[in-house]
């Protein structure tokens, strides 16, 4: 669960930053998967830290 929304909120955080820019959108749907991929990356390390700890 902690990995979709991360890779959510790195999509429209990218997206925002690429808008921001003044990008079109082909720079925001790029920004967005590229912060997406990150996001959800570390999500998934938050997500594996967690069931560490917690088991």
């Amino acid at each position: 669960m902690i990995v979709i929304l991360a890779a959510l909120f790195g999509a429209a955080l990218g997206a925002f930053n690429a808008k921001r820019r003044g990008g079109k959108a082909a720079d925001m749907a790029q920004y967005a998967a590229a912060h997406a991929i990150i996001f959800a990356l570390l999500g998934l390390a938050a997500t594996i830290v967690i069931e560490r700890m917690a088991g």
